[in-house]
């Protein structure tokens, strides 16, 4: 026993280097685990083994964060959008290549040539795969060191389709085994010239020859009052023109009411019978223009004119 430890004694300094130096060794960040078991031994030749307690470390991991913001509230048909993505590692230890999943919100197409990728200053190379079901995901070449944010700015094209979707989108970042909380950001859609609402235009005048289009010598006349088939009243300008926006498309008709022109009649139309009428009906398509003439002549006593 006391040559045994009188070994020890003369030995101590290399049992303490080489028990440190395999516990050091042990502590090297592994990012894919939490825990880490260590043990230690020592030995010599013709002497037991001298063993270590066994040590479990927490190593450090890392942890995803992503906020997704546009450039607008609302966007119509035929605009684009620019968003931006922020995804930061607010854990303690590196990721992997960071992977985002972007579901686009319904006629949102991405424009692949607008997509940028930028950690700091450093511009970071970025792919695009469009998957099903308006899925869309973003790889970056490059992983987060603790602290660090990747952003990721891209435009996408608002098509006619998305007036049939609520301008939702949903993203998610993932890097090897860690997932990122999931955002969203909406833009409202507005229907713009696409809208299922028309625009009705028209005029009442003087119509000296009878042909149903108004010409320069043939003056407008104010005041008159038309009728359209929902219950709403207009009322003709100061050159009788007047105008009517929002209105609901389909087949509409609209009524002169001849008791606010006293004094005149309706002008009958030589060209086409469907116009010998106080009521025209029109086929207003969405987001289009009809007109409505109506043409009037001087009433006169006897019957004559």
């Amino acid at each position: 026993m006391t040559s045994i430890n009188s070994w020890l004694r003369h030995n101590s300094l290399l049992f303490t280097f080489f028990s440190f130096s395999i516990f050091t060794y042990g502590i090297i960040p592994v990012f894919a685990q939490t825990q880490i078991r260590n043990t230690a031994g020592a030995g010599a030749d013709n002497l037991p083994q001298v063993r270590s307690n066994e040590v479990t470390l927490t190593a450090g991991q890392a942890a995803l964060e992503i906020i997704k913001t546009g450039d607008r509230a609302a966007a119509e048909p035929g605009e684009t959008v620019v968003y931006r993505l922020a995804i930061r590692n607010a854990g303690r230890a590196a990721t992997s290549r960071v992977s985002i999943t972007d579901r686009l919100p319904l006629g949102v197409r991405l424009i692949n040539r607008s997509l940028k990728g930028f950690i700091g200053n450093r511009e970071v190379t970025l792919t695009a795969d469009r998957g099903s079901n308006r899925t869309v995901t973003i790889n970056a070449n490059s992983g987060l060191q603790p602290n660090e944010t990747l952003t990721v700015v891209y435009a996408a094209e608002v098509t006619p389709d998305a007036v049939r979707g609520d301008g939702r989108n949903l993203a998610q970042a993932t890097a090897g085994g860690v997932n990122s909380n999931q955002t969203s950001y909406r833009i409202r859609i507005r229907p713009g010239i696409l809208s299922d609402c028309g625009t009705l235009i028209g005029r009442v005048f003087v119509d000296k020859n009878f042909d149903g289009e108004q010409q320069s010598n043939e003056p407008g006349i104010p005041n008159a009052v038309i009728y359209m088939d929902d219950g709403n009243r207009i009322v003709t300008d100061a050159k009788g023109l007047f105008s009517l926006p929002g209105v609901i498309s389909g087949y509409r008709s609209a009524t002169l009411d001849m008791s606010s022109l006293p004094g005149y009649a309706l002008a009958p139309n030589t060209y086409f019978i469907e116009k010998n009428s106080q009521s025209r009906m029109v086929k207003l398509a969405p987001g289009s223009l009809a007109r409505v003439n109506f043409g009037v002549t001087p009433a006169f006593s006897g019957g004559k004119r």
